[in-house]
C-alpha cells in the first residue's frame, strides 16, 4: 500500500500515515510559472494499491486538478489500484438542477475523476447520499457520527440528560436523528426558508428546546449564517446553550467573524479542510481530527474488510 497527498490538506494526510504507521509516498507536485499542474511519483508505484489524499476544498478548481493529475501519472506508472481519497467532495452541493439552464456539477466531477484513472472513491460525509450513484466505480462515504458521538459525550457528561440534537434544516434530519438516536438523546427541527445562495430565514422551531442544551448537526458550514440563525432562535426559544457540530468547516469569509458575534457557545469542525489562520484565531472554532476514521478505513479497503462495520 501506498499514500500519496496531495498539497490541500498536507496536515491531515499527516496525520493518516501516522495513523497507519507509513510514510507519504515522495512524489513532487508543484506548479510551473503558468501555475499548471506538475506531479513527478519519486518512488515506484507499480503494482501497488495507492490512495490519494486530496479535499478539493478551497481553492476548489486547483486542488481538483491536482487529483486528476496524480491519478492520472499513478495510472500511468502502472498502479494495481487507484483510490482517490476525498475527506471534503467539492461541488457537492451542486447534485441538482435547481433552475433552468444550470448544471449538476457533482455528476461532472465525479465523472472526471473516474476518466481521470480512479477506481475507486473514499469520501466523508457527502452533502447528498446520492451522488455515491454518481460514480461508476465503488465509492464508500463515511459517516463522522462516531467521531462526533464521542465528542459530545466527553463534552457533556452528566448534562447529557439536557441534551437535544437539533437539525438546521428539514433535509439535514436523517443526520441529525442518526446521531441522537446513536446518543439517546431527543430531536427537534429548524425549519428555514432560503431566499438565496448563504442566505437563510428561520421560520419555526419545530420540537421543544426550552432548557435544553441544543447541539446544531450539519454536514457543511460555509457563511456560517445558517447556524447563526438557527442558534439564536434556539436561544429565543429558551435553550440554555447552543452549540454546534459540522463535518465540513469551509468557513468562508465573513465566518469566523459571524461565530465569534453569536450566541453560539461553540463550532466544532473536523479537519477535512485545512482551517485558514482566521479560523485557527477564532476562539469560539475547535477542530476534532478524523484521521483516524479515515485511515482505519484505508486500512480496511486496502486488507479487502468491510468499512461499513466501523459504524456498527
Amino acid at each position: 500500500m501506498k499514500l500519496l497527498a496531495g498539497n490541500s490538506n498536507r496536515t491531515l494526510a499527516s496525520a493518516i500515515a501516522q495513523y497507519l504507521d507509513m510514510p507519504l509516498t515522495k512524489a513532487q507536485v508543484r506548479r510551473f510559472a503558468d501555475n499548471e499542474v506538475f506531479v513527478t511519483i519519486d518512488e515506484n508505484v507499480r503494482g501497488e494499491d495507492v490512495f490519494v489524499i486530496q479535499s478539493t476544498s478551497y481553492p476548489a478548481n486547483d486542488n481538483l486538478m491536482e487529483l486528476l493529475i496524480c491519478i492520472d501519472a499513478l495510472k500511468r506508472a502502472s498502479g494495481r489500484r487507484i483510490t482517490a481519497v476525498l475527506p471534503y467532495f467539492g461541488y457537492a452541493r451542486q447534485d441538482r438542477k435547481t433552475g433552468g439552464r444550470t448544471p449538476i456539477s457533482a455528476k461532472l466531477v465525479a465523472n472526471l475523476i473516474t476518466r481521470a484513472g480512479a477506481d475507486r472513491v473514499l469520501t466523508m460525509d457527502l452533502h447528498a447520499g446520492q451522488i455515491q450513484g454518481f460514480f461508476d466505480i465503488p465509492t464508500d462515504n463515511l459517516l463522522p457520527s462516531p467521531l462526533i458521538a464521542n465528542d459530545i459525550r466527553e463534552q457533556y457528561g452528566r448534562e447529557s440528560s439536557e441534551l437535544m440534537i437539533v437539525s438546521p434544516d428539514v433535509g439535514g434530519v436523517v443526520r441529525a436523528r442518526a446521531l441522537a438516536s446513536r446518543l439517546g438523546s431527543d430531536l427537534a427541527i429548524v425549519d428555514k426558508r432560503r431566499s438565496g445562495p448563504g442566505q437563510s430565514e428561520v421560520m419555526n422551531i419545530i420540537g421543544d428546546v426550552a432548557g435544553r442544551r441544543c447541539v446544531l448537526v450539519d454536514d457543511i458550514v460555509d457563511s456560517a449564517g445558517t447556524l447563526v440563525n438557527a442558534a439564536k432562535a434556539l436561544s429565543d426559544q429558551g435553550a440554555i446553550e447552543v452549540s454546534a457540530y459540522v463535518t465540513h468547516g469551509v468557513l468562508s469569509e465573513p465566518a469566523a467573524e459571524r461565530v465569534t458575534g453569536s450566541v453560539l457557545r461553540e463550532l466544532v469542525v473536523t479537519d477535512s479542510i485545512e482551517a485558514p489562520d482566521t479560523v485557527r484565531a477564532c476562539p469560539k472554532i475547535r477542530q476534532v481530527s478524523c484521521a483516524s476514521l479515515i485511515g482505519e478505513a484505508i486500512r480496511r479497503i486496502s486488507n479487502e474488510e468491510s468499512v461499513s462495520k466501523l459504524f456498527d
